[in-house]
């Protein structure tokens, strides 16, 4: 029997990246208040988020200075908009800030709602620019198999994942997958990292000398691969392929959504993992959730072509109604503010090492393959046998059945695509939370063992 409020819930709402047959069964968890990294559910039992939301509570909850900078902005100033030349000081002030610190030469920040939106405003100024540089057939757009950048018509045609695809008519023509960057799943036996690397850029260059270079635009990648099972990409990738990108005068898009702002140790993930892109999408930490507000860093031959379209056609014909909402920017400077003067990422940088080496353990657990990550953001991979790597039939569900032992626990992970489970707790998680978090994941680990015992669940065969 579901609750009053569960019932409720199946019968109004219809929830994101849910199977919404079995979830009439299976009700929601109702969550009603947090503080720090920790939530409770409506019958006041507390679970460590160990997903700070998705990917973005960096300060954890119930931050009284964001609370208090909202309702400050509410007060005065509630809405306006940044149309037709208007502008308000809080969206000023935090494209000032954003320009100092992007890690790529920035000229203008432009700002939206969302990760989604972000880049798929990458996508139309990507297009854009090619028209006003006389290259109409320069449109094509490169992304991983397994990449995710959002749900929009263009960018879940960017998002890699056949989910996303799968009777949606997607993705639209033009929109290019190239291999995973996962070392523990594409590698050929003793290959290394820097070999497989090479090899996947390589493979890259001879696609877009088959697609014809003069039609390929840009590369669309996350620092580390988020909603595509937490992966981190091979020693020495990014830089292999940005000198194939280079050659062929192909912009690099770094999807920062989730690394942004922290998670990898650095401010961006681009810093951490060696690269160097035109162009940065964010959103998320931004506002460590608070309030829904992404953007794209600009860059000078971006907005220099932005100009001259602008003076051809009359107007700039992009723009939502919420870009650069005046209480959105309010509290991401607060946020910003913070992170700079409690040192915020420098403090989960030093956190990092106990976070990665409790992750690292949980390689040695009988039922996982893959233990991997950087900075405070991993993901885990259950095998059936740990030699071969042979997995349980994607149908058994074993992930997700381990995601609801974590949540039995009193933990919150997500279960993602290849039986692989994401961790990436609030920035702000201290020491003994961490331990709090790997102990409680180990038991549930050991419970889905027990549970694959009781139902005879086998490898599948080998390919």
């Amino acid at each position: 029997m579901l609750s009053n409020i569960a019932a409720r819930d199946v019968e109004t709402l219809i929830h994101p990246y849910t199977n919404l047959a079995t979830f009439r069964e299976t009700g929601p968890l109702v969550l009603e208040r947090g503080h720090g990294v920790w939530v409770c559910d409506t019958d006041g039992r507390p679970y460590l988020e160990g997903m700070a939301g998705l990917w973005c509570t960096a300060l954890g909850y119930s931050n009284e200075e964001l609370v208090e900078a909202a309702t400050e902005q509410m007060a005065r100033l509630p809405f306006t908009h940044l149309f037709s030349g208007r502008s308000h000081d809080p969206a000023i002030e935090l494209a000032e800030t954003l320009k100092e610190l992007m890690p790529v030469p920035t000229s203008k920040i432009f700002f939206t709602s969302s990760g989604s939106e972000a880049n798929d405003t990458q996508v139309k100024l990507i297009w854009y620019m090619n028209n006003a540089l006389g290259r109409p057939r320069k449109k094509k757009i490169l992304s991983h198999r397994k990449g995710y950048h959002g749900v929009t018509v263009a960018t879940a045609s960017l998002t890699g994942l056949p989910a996303n695809h799968a009777d949606w008519d997607l993705p639209l023509p033009g929109f290019l997958h190239v291999a995973c960057p996962h070392h523990y799943r594409g590698a050929e036996p003793g290959e290394s990292e820097a070999a497989f690397s090479q090899r996947l850029a390589d493979a890259l260059e001879a696609q877009i000398l088959a697609e014809d270079p003069d039609t390929v635009a840009a590369f669309f990648a996350e620092p580390v691969m988020g909603a595509g099972g937490a992966i981190l990409p091979p020693a020495g990738y990014f830089e292999a392929i940005q000198t194939v990108l280079d050659r062929y005068d192909i912009r690099l898009v770094a999807d920062e959504i989730i690394c942004g702002f922290g998670r990898t140790g650095n401010w961006f993930g681009s810093q951490s993992l060696g690269m160097r892109p035109s162009t940065i999408s964010f959103a998320k930490a931004v506002t460590s959730g608070y309030l829904p507000l992404g953007g794209i860093s600009v860059d000078e031959p971006l907005y220099k072509a932005m100009l001259d379209e602008s003076a051809k056609l009359g107007g700039f014909g992009h723009g939502t109604t919420y870009s650069g909402h005046p209480v959105a920017c309010a509290v991401a400077n607060k946020t910003l503010a913070i992170y700079r003067r409690d040192r915020i990422i420098e403090r989960a940088a030093e956190k990092a090492p106990h976070f990665q080496a409790r992750l690292t353990a949980l390689a040695e657990h009988p039922m996982i393959g893959e233990a991997r990550g950087i900075g405070l953001i991993g993901g885990i991979e259950i095998v059936a046998d740990k030699v071969s790597k042979r997995q349980y039939d994607p149908k058994a569900g074993v992930a997700a059945r381990c995601v609801a032992f974590c949540q039995a626990e009193g933990l919150i992970v997500r279960f993602l695509a290849g039986d692989r489970i994401a961790v990436c707790p609030p920035l702000v998680i201290e020491l003994d939370e961490i331990d709090t978090l790997f102990e409680r994941l180990t038991r549930a680990l050991d419970r889905t063992a027990g549970w694959i015992a009781q139902e005879g669940l086998e490898a599948m065969p080998a390919a």
